[in-house]
């Protein structure tokens, strides 16, 4: 029997409650997701992120679904930093079309002194787009996130990937823990907290559920919680995993993240190429109200903006401000030379 009122925030959160919620009849799950995405949201608005790879390749961490680490084989060459001006040129792009956040990645255990000074500079002029921030960089020192905080970052990604039951069976050069420690660090900082999972690694049912149990039970929900599906990738151990995850169970951990946590962005990100368009439009209802906007996510391919355009006026949902921005990116976009100069 449910020990909670649908729509209030909560911290103590049993496992056995939230696998209540995502058992229950398919329709009642929506159902009582997009109620509790109407207490706290505008359910036909959709906040939009891009996201732009700043460092590709050479990870020293084993993530088994990650083309990006030194220890897999996909093919993928590791590049140095790229400049700031290019970082300027893509948000410049991503505001034009309509994304109110750039997130920036570099494909790192943690930040090298060396490049540091050059993502702060990032962040710095990417904000003075008027874009929000987002950065993944992994693991941060404390003076790191003073930094950060005090260039004036908006959010920072750091995903928990999947139960942490499971956690070593994907990743054995960083612990459970690990991610939690930094994850707390940013909090302690204001900084907002980007945090997410990985659906389709070989976990189980059980792990999902023990994945939103421990979002749900931060003392903190995380302000944004981004929700891939596994995309499979040659020459990675999780190659193997195509197809074995069912798209019903995917939209089940979306309505239940929104359920869990109430006030929080449920983003729809990696893996949206093998999710129908009346797959995501299920997604929107079960209360997810942000995605990845632009056709790559650091190394794989997402829907074309144009595609995802399509999408949101057949379902009457608008970008959030997307008028507004679309706007002031055109009017950036002629000052290129100028801001770049």
């Amino acid at each position: 029997m449910a020990t909670y009122t649908l729509g209030d925030i909560k911290h103590d959160w049993t496992v056995d409650e939230i696998r209540d919620i995502m058992d229950q009849p398919f329709n009642d799950l929506i159902f009582q997701a997009q109620t509790v995405h109407r207490m706290h949201f505008n359910p036909n608005e959709v906040q939009t992120s891009t996201l732009v790879n700043i460092k590709s390749g050479g990870c020293a961490e084993d993530c088994s679904y990650c083309s990006q680490s030194a220890r897999n084989y996909s093919g993928l060459e590791k590049e140095k930093m790229i400049e700031v001006q290019k970082v300027i040129e893509q948000a410049l792009v991503a505001k034009e079309r309509g994304a109110t956040r750039l997130c920036m990645g570099a494909a790192w255990r943690n930040p090298n002194k060396k490049d540091f000074p050059r993502v702060l500079e990032m962040v710095r002029v990417v904000k003075e787009l008027g874009l929000e921030t987002c950065l993944t960089l992994g693991m941060l020192s404390d003076e790191q996130v003073a930094q950060l905080k005090e260039a004036g970052l908006d959010y920072y990604n750091h995903n928990l990937d999947t139960s942490e039951a499971y956690y070593p069976q994907v990743i054995t050069t960083r612990t459970f823990q690990d991610r939690l420690d930094t994850i707390d660090k940013i909090q302690q900082s204001g900084i907002n907290v980007c945090s997410g999972g990985i659906i389709g690694m070989g976990e189980q049912h059980k792990d999902r559920a023990e994945l939103l149990r421990t979002f749900g039970n931060m003392r903190m929900h995380p302000n944004s919680v981004p929700i891939n599906l596994l995309v499979p990738i040659e020459g990675t151990p999780l190659a193997h995993m195509k197809g074995k995850t069912d798209s019903f169970e995917f939209i089940r951990v979306i309505a239940t993240a929104r359920i869990v946590m109430p006030q929080t962005f449920v983003r729809l990100s990696a893996g949206r190429m093998d999710l129908t368009d009346e797959a995501q439009a299920l997604c929107f209802m079960g209360g997810a109200n942000s995605i990845f906007y632009g056709d790559k996510l650091l190394t794989t391919e997402n829907p074309e903006a144009g595609h995802d355009e399509m999408l949101f006026e057949k379902l009457g949902i608008k970008m959030q401000q997307n008028k507004k921005a679309m706007a002031e990116g055109k009017k950036l976009a002629e000052q290129t030379t100028e801001l770049t100069a």
